[in-house]
């Protein structure tokens, strides 16, 4: 999906959720959730969709080690 079809998505999801419904429509879909913990679990992941697209995807991670030269 690209961004702005993600985007879309997610306006559509957080302004079903600050009216208090469970049914969001998008794109000629309508999807209806059956509980606002799920509709939160799907902006959640939405989001971060959109930050893998914003970062490029890719992830840095540094690990340290050390010992005591034993």
């Amino acid at each position: 999906m690209t961004l702005e079809e993600l985007t879309t998505q997610r306006d559509a999801l957080l302004k079903a959720r600050f009216r208090g419904v469970r049914t969001a429509e998008y794109d000629g879909k309508r999807v209806t959730y059956a509980s606002d913990a799920e509709m939160a679990a799907a902006i959640q992941d939405i989001e971060r969709r959109i930050a893998g697209l914003e970062d490029g995807g890719r992830r840095r991670r540094i690990l340290t080690s050390a010992s005591k030269g034993l």
